[in-house]
């Protein structure tokens, strides 16, 4: 079996501006987490005009497009939410109109991660064109919800839809390096509790404010000593919100909480984070509760798919045959070694691989410093790059698997 590589190179070349259009599209369109559906109304259009074989829109409000009828489903995915613009001052142009050049294109999404969305869609259009698609069927998403709940999407995919393809590809941004996993992470609130009183005579009360005070300068200290993983890095922690219940400006606060970002390394499960905390002594001392959140925000099709605030960690193997699939294409395209690497961020693969041992491998146009950043860009030549990629690595995988 020989792949075209020197083809299918060529042929996304012609699609810079088509590629670079659409992008600029859905940019303009707002769709931060749970208000995504004019864009998947976009995205829609787009598959249509370039000649998706089918395209569902399921009723969570996924998008998926599916290319060819062979038996072996092999999946791409890009969330096609986005966080908010931010402080606006600190951008340089509308967060929605953009900019674009010759060489790069601004606009919120554009690397984190529509840009991803843009390159797979037109990768479609190459595998048609060239008749690539004999011998596998490839699944195209655009999910939704994964800024407010990464892989929440993936849950209803596999559990709900019952799609489980034989390995996924992240098409988050990775500089066009290849990303075989990342450290997890969970939502944790530790919560102290107090009596009110008149702030004239505080003594009076318990103070909930100033039995967190220890606690949160323990996490300082427990951040510092976490577990490390030669690959993934330590895991760590930081307090990222803190709120409090009181009567008045002019009492004692009777109720203080506090939210944990915790980023788990390999080793670590969400059990053994949650015992970290309660094992404080200054948690014990406070009486101090501590659990994960959960999330239950309905999307924007009004569905509520409750799931518990824990992102797995994975790491696929650098042997395992998907990443090797991944090296045989890059190699092919560009004629050169890739770098194989990891995300520092979380991505949908926490419940491709973390939750389901899907293989789950990465590749994405754009730079992971992009993400949630004002001026967020990306590059068109990593647009283009990325979709040649991703219409040479359903060929890569058959022939990796039948050994050719």
């Amino acid at each position: 079996m020989t792949i075209p590589f020197n083809t299918i190179l060529e042929s996304a070349k012609t699609y810079r501006n088509d590629i670079s259009t659409f992008l600029r599209d859905m940019i303009r369109i707002s769709s931060e987490s749970c208000d995504e559906k004019l864009v998947v109304q976009r995205i829609k259009e787009e598959m249509e005009k370039v000649g998706f074989d089918r395209i569902d829109i399921d009723p969570m409000g996924n998008i998926l497009g599916y290319i060819g009828h062979g038996s072996t489903l092999i999946a791409m995915d890009a969330h096609i939410d986005t966080v908010g613009i931010g402080e606006l001052a600190n951008w340089d142009y509308d967060p929605y109109e953009g900019y674009e050049d010759h060489e790069i294109i601004i606009g919120r999404g554009a690397s984190d991660q529509e840009g991803g969305m843009a390159s797979m869609v037109y990768a479609g259009k190459i595998i048609k064109d060239l008749d690539l698609a004999d011998d596998y069927t490839l699944l195209v998403t655009g999910t939704v919800q994964e800024e407010d709940c990464d892989g929440l999407c993936w849950q209803y995919i596999i559990e709900e839809s019952k799609i489980r393809p034989e390995f996924v590809v992240i098409t988050e941004p990775t500089s066009l390096n290849i990303y075989r996993g990342h450290r997890g992470r969970m939502e944790i609130k530790v919560e102290t509790m107090g009596v009110s009183c008149h702030g004239s005579a505080p003594e009076r009360g318990d103070n909930a404010i100033y039995k967190m005070a220890p606690i949160i300068t323990e996490l300082k200290v427990l951040h510092e000593n976490l577990l490390d993983n030669a690959f993934l890095g330590k895991g760590s922690l930081t307090v990222s919100e803190i709120f409090f219940s009181s009567p008045s400006r002019c009492a004692v606060a009777d109720g203080c909480a506090i939210s944990v970002d915790r980023r788990l390394t390999h080793g670590e499960t969400y059990e053994s984070a949650l015992e970290e905390i309660r094992n404080l002594p200054s948690v014990k001392a406070a009486g101090a509760k501590v659990s994960m959140y959960t999330y239950e925000r309905p999307s924007y099709t009004g569905l509520v798919y409750p799931t518990d605030a824990y992102f797995p960690t994975w790491v696929l193997p650098e042997d395992h045959e998907a990443t090797q699939t991944l090296v045989d294409a890059y190699k092919g395209l560009f004629d050169k070694e890739p770098l194989v690497d990891k995300w520092t961020f979380s991505t949908n693969g926490v419940s491709i691989m973390g939750r389901y041992e899907i293989p789950c491998i990465g590749f994405g146009p754009g730079h992971e410093d992009q993400a949630h950043a004002p001026n967020e860009k990306t590059w068109k030549d990593e647009l283009v790059y990325a979709a040649a990629m991703y219409a040479s690595i359903p060929k890569a995988y058959i022939k990796r698997k039948r050994g050719l």
